[in-house]
């Protein structure tokens, strides 16, 4: 089976007309029910992420303003989303989520959140719609408490993953590796372990013979004991905040391929949805679907 994360908060409501995309999240967990993946045997749930799991990575103050309601206007304009304690409950549960999905991965080969990929995190911000970073969180458990000794993370959301390069930047144990839009969000970018930039209106050919080239030979080097997946689907060619020119048989393209690389060379993988930005929002959740699809083909 494939195990799939998945928590009723991981929607809330948010300001009419917000660009954030939030009703996607339910939206999946429906085509995940209509394609008899999300069932309750391969279903579960985390129980939201304590302060001291956030605090592994995340600045005390920062962990506190958020879970208390203290962030400043300024710091609330960074994030991008209106803070209230369903935001802080809702982002606790997704760290949470990725955690577990990571731990289902040693367990089971490969397991999916459907939320997480918050990249744009850092340790003591929050940025471009993501509050505390889950990956970064997650991949830092798991090294401190001895079940893996080293991570990678493949962040292919067509936005650098800055926030997680950042945090992990000092830690020897965790590889940070990122394929993105040269000319897209954030400005300034943060050194990655491994850095591809992409020029915009990049396609299928282009953006897989990249992917190629690099994926397989770096996990061959590293032999990382888990990876980590943000797969974002806003490289497609009709995302409003993509730039890229990926269809939706490029992004199953790219789902194959990182999941077959990973088991084929022996390596759990933990997947996360990352970003994905459409005002139609059955397309967008089939986009993100199309992961748990390829997961599942996969430990069949």
């Amino acid at each position: 089976m494939l195990p799939i994360v998945f928590h009723p908060d991981y929607s809330i409501p948010l300001p009419a007309g917000h660009r954030f995309p939030m009703p996607k999240f339910v939206r999946l967990f429906e085509r995940l029910q209509e394609l008899n993946l999300a069932r309750r045997e391969t279903l579960f749930t985390p129980e939201p992420a304590p302060r001291a799991w956030l605090e592994t990575v995340h600045d005390p103050a920062y962990v506190t303003a958020i879970l208390e309601q203290r962030l400043s206007r300024q710091a609330e304009r960074i994030l991008g989303l209106p803070l209230s304690p369903m935001l802080a409950r809702r982002s606790q549960a997704a760290v949470a989520g990725t955690l577990l999905a990571a731990r289902l991965a040693l367990d089971h080969r490969i397991a999916c959140n459907t939320a997480g990929g918050s990249h744009h995190a850092y340790r003591d911000f929050g940025s471009g719609y993501c509050v505390f970073n889950d990956v970064a969180v997650a991949a830092t458990m798991l090294l401190d408490e001895g079940s893996v000794r080293r991570v990678l993370v493949i962040d292919l959301d067509v936005h650098q993953g800055d926030g997680t390069a950042a945090i992990l930047a000092s830690d020897p144990r965790a590889w940070t590796f990122s394929i993105h839009c040269r000319q897209n969000f954030p400005v300034h970018k943060q050194q990655s372990d491994l850095d591809v930039s992409l020029d915009k209106g990049a396609d299928d050919d282009c953006y897989m013979a990249t992917l190629e080239a690099v994926l397989p030979a770096l996990l061959a080097r590293l032999r990382p004991d888990l990876a980590f997946y943000v797969a974002g689907v806003d490289p497609h060619v009709e995302d409003r905040l993509g730039r890229l020119a990926l269809s939706d048989a490029g992004l199953r393209r790219r789902d194959r391929f990182v999941i077959e690389s990973c088991l084929r060379q022996g390596i759990p993988l933990a997947g996360t949805l990352g970003g994905g930005y459409a005002t139609d929002m059955r397309s967008l959740a089939a986009r993100h679907a199309i992961l748990f699809e390829e997961a599942a083909m996969a430990v069949r």
